[in-house]
């Protein structure tokens, strides 16, 4: 097949499927996509790019917050920008993908705003993944309406193997007939409100639930996460990356997924609980409360006092008995291979 453009994707992480999911019909239409994770791939990629091209950039996390001080943040910046817009100047289209408005446990944030409010006056096209993000991001840039476009995040649909039914996956942990069960899945990470889940577990009334904790963690967060393990709470962890063919026992098993993170635009996560049917537990922020606000499968908690609402949620068997087929629907209406389509027709409009 003639290759119709080449587009530079900037970082492409191989235990991530999105951008393999948002690419998908625009590699079947002839798109070439060529794939870096580190700065100096990003180097590289950009310097082959020209008119015709595009450079679609995702997460902003591996430039500045790999650095070990601020001055090597700041150099690295730098570099990014001049790889940017070299590729500029030779015609490349500048797309970016707004997943969060500042990265997660961000190390050097003035530098980092910088280099958001940079791509947001550079980029040609600002896609997000909702409406109302740039409400959202104005407290820390300003974000060009003209330049938006929104495609929704797809589900993962045929991505994860499926097999494994509820009951099997609830024995394989050693879940009870009647015996409830939480989870977290994802890089478990303490700014992500996991303190606050483990209080307010072992605050759930009458019964705490079991919790079930997969997904990587390095030696500190490890260390962290342990010493927080509440007394008198059945915990089942997991901290490796967990097999694809493993996915869905954690959320066949599980009744309900808690995200309890403190500072949130997308999750991945929703999606992939939705895709295997679970409900979700959702921070009631007011961005989050518009996109999915009518969504019977999702319970909401107080980010001004989570432990309490958290508690209060976990003690009550409404919880558990959240929609697990409005779920299932939800993830449908998402396929992924029909928004692909969009962003393909995205590319195909902006890349002639």
């Amino acid at each position: 097949m003639k290759v119709r453009a080449r587009v530079g994707v900037f970082p492409a992480y191989d235990d991530n499927p999105y951008i393999t999911l948002l690419t998908l019909a625009a590699r079947a239409r002839g798109y070439e996509f060529v794939e870096s994770t580190s700065l100096e791939g990003l180097e590289r990629t950009a310097a082959q790019l020209g008119s015709g091209d595009a450079l679609h950039l995702h997460w902003t996390a591996p430039i500045v917050q790999r650095a070990s001080s601020a001055d090597e943040a700041a150099t690295r910046a730098a570099r990014f920008r001049t790889a940017v817009d070299g590729a500029a100047s030779r015609g490349a289209r500048v797309l970016w993908t707004l997943h969060n408005v500042v990265p997660h446990d961000v190390r050097h944030e003035a530098i980092e705003l910088e280099l958001c409010r940079y791509l947001a006056e550079r980029a040609d096209v600002i896609h997000t993944m909702t409406d109302d993000v740039a409400e959202v991001a104005a407290p820390f840039y300003a974000l060009d309406a003209r330049k938006i476009v929104v495609i929704p995040h797809p589900s993962y649909q045929g991505v994860y193997p499926s097999q494994v039914d509820r009951g099997d996956a609830r024995s394989r942990f050693g879940l009870a007939e009647g015996e409830h069960a939480i989870l977290f899945f994802g890089q478990l990470r303490p700014y992500k409100g996991l303190d606050a889940l483990l209080s307010a577990v072992a605050l759930a009334s009458p019964r705490p639930p079991v919790l079930l904790l997969a997904g990587r963690a390095g030696d500190d967060d490890r260390a962290a996460i342990e010493a927080l393990l509440p007394d008198g709470v059945r915990v089942i962890t997991h901290y490796e990356h967990v097999d694809d063919a493993d996915v869905q026992r954690w959320f066949r098993a599980a009744d309900v997924a808690v995200l309890p993170y403190r500072r949130v635009l997308n999750s991945g996560t929703l999606h992939l609980a939705a895709t295997f049917g679970l409900p979700v537990v959702l921070p009631d922020e007011v961005h989050l409360r518009r996109a999915f606000g009518g969504e019977e499968w999702i319970a909401w908690f107080d980010p001004a006092r989570p432990v309490e609402s958290l508690a209060d949620l976990l003690g009550s068997p409404t919880t558990f008995e959240l929609p697990r087929e409005a779920a299932a629907a939800f993830s449908h209406r998402l396929a992924p291979y029909a928004l692909s389509e969009r962003y393909a027709d995205l590319l195909d409009a902006r890349l002639g």
